[in-house]
């Protein structure tokens, strides 16, 4: 049994992340546009809204002429016209003068404020009577309240929102400039494995990491491009290895990462030309065979084998490296739910302990159960709503500290 020659800590990893490149640029229709990743600043065209506009259905007055006004004493103004929806007022406004307007409408001219209809009391067609002083500004949006022409409003490496994509759409823009999304490639390697349409027979399992990672890699903004299953063959895994790295921006590898004499991968990545190993195992439980290689400047990540290690590692280190090739510079993501431990952990020094939890509510706190299993029992990762971390200098935590939850998936 040989051993890991570069153990590498998960903050040594994240650090190399910098040497891969982002993907290139495409555009995409607006309505394509959510979750994907700018490539370029976005320019506000012109002031946003173009126009003053009421926010309330009321009437657009002169803010000076309503100080003081009461309901023992209101202000008397004289109705001007009214402000077609969707229309210019072709009419101004002076001292003394009111025009009446719906929420969404085109303030005239010489108007810095809307009261609302609740405070007002027509007295006659051409005569309205307001019971509330209003403020320069009030019940109304500014031009260019939201946004300048010319101010930056979202940054090259934001993720789009609903919201993001329909301030897009305010601002006519029907077209963006994005990151292509990461080609991934994904091949499971080992005699063990069939495919998941096979009863296996004793001795072999069923090709879980294929689907588990694919679906990771879609919903954290990746493309997965599946090679199948590899058997024990050297010669076999380079001819694959050769065909991911040509065809994607991305190669994963499940299985083939520890130190056993049948686990080619370390040795076979070392015979691709621009090859440079950057970890051969990773200080965290569970993940430690855990492989991340550069070719050709492009990614090679080598996970155990077992579906659970597999998935945390992909979540610590895969992850950040689809966010650097996404071009991902700001990623919306749930913030740590904060829980107490339900249970004593023990953890060995010098390794990040990542440890499947599930959440339940005790006399409304919540705490964090930790859902136990071998790594390769998937089922254990179905059953957790999260992770916790343990620190690498930590010898476990104590049952009722305050821990935070990594929200799966």
């Amino acid at each position: 049994m040989g051993e890991f020659f570069r153990v590498r800590s998960p903050s040594e990893l994240l650090a190399e992340m910098d040497r891969f490149a982002s993907t290139g640029e495409e555009v995409v229709p607006l309505e394509e546009a959510l979750d994907r990743v700018l490539s370029r600043d976005v320019l506000c065209p012109h002031d946003l809204p173009p126009f003053a506009r009421a926010t309330m259905d009321g009437y657009a007055v002169k803010a000076s002429d309503t100080f003081g006004a009461s309901e023992s004493l209101p202000a008397l103004l004289q109705v001007v016209g009214e402000v077609p929806m969707g229309e210019e007022p072709d009419f101004s406004m002076g001292a003394g003068e009111a025009a009446r307007i719906a929420t969404g409408g085109m303030l005239p001219s010489g108007a810095d404020a809307v009261v609302m209809v609740e405070h007002t009391q027509v007295v006659d067609e051409s005569t309205v009577e307001i019971y509330k002083s209003v403020a320069p500004g009030e019940h109304m949006v500014s031009k260019g309240e939201e946004a300048r022409a010319g101010e930056r409003i979202l940054p090259e490496g934001w993720v789009l929102r609903p919201q993001d994509v329909g301030l897009l759409a305010a601002l006519g823009m029907d077209r963006v400039w994005v990151h292509r999304r990461p080609l991934v490639a994904i091949l499971s390697t080992g005699d063990e494995v069939v495919p998941v349409e096979v009863v296996p027979p004793p001795g072999k399992v069923r090709d879980v990491n294929s689907y588990c990672l694919g679906a990771l890699v879609r919903r954290w903004g990746g493309i997965p491009v599946h090679l199948g299953i590899v058997p024990d063959s050297p010669q076999e895994l380079e001819a694959r290895c050769r065909e991911g790295l040509e065809r994607a921006d991305f190669l994963l590898l499940s299985g083939g990462s520890s130190v056993g004499s049948r686990d080619y991968a370390l040795k076979v990545i070392l015979s691709l030309d621009g090859s440079e190993i950057l970890a051969h195992g990773v200080a965290i439980k569970p993940g430690k065979p855990t492989l991340l290689a550069s070719v050709g400047g492009k990614p090679v990540l080598g996970l155990p084998g077992h579906p659970v290690s597999a998935s945390i590692v992909f979540a610590v280190v895969g992850r950040p490296l689809l966010d650097r090739l996404s071009g991902r510079r700001f990623a919306h993501r749930p913030r740590p739910i904060p829980a107490r431990l339900a249970r004593n952990l023990a953890s060995a020094q010098g390794r990040e302990d990542y440890v499947r939890v599930t959440l339940e509510e005790r006399d409304g706190e919540l705490w964090a159960k930790p859902v136990l299993g071998a790594s390769g029992l998937i089922a254990t990762l179905v059953r957790a709503e999260g992770v916790i971390r343990i620190d690498a200098q930590a010898e476990g935590l104590e049952r009722g500290s305050l821990v935070e939850v990594e929200w799966w998936g």
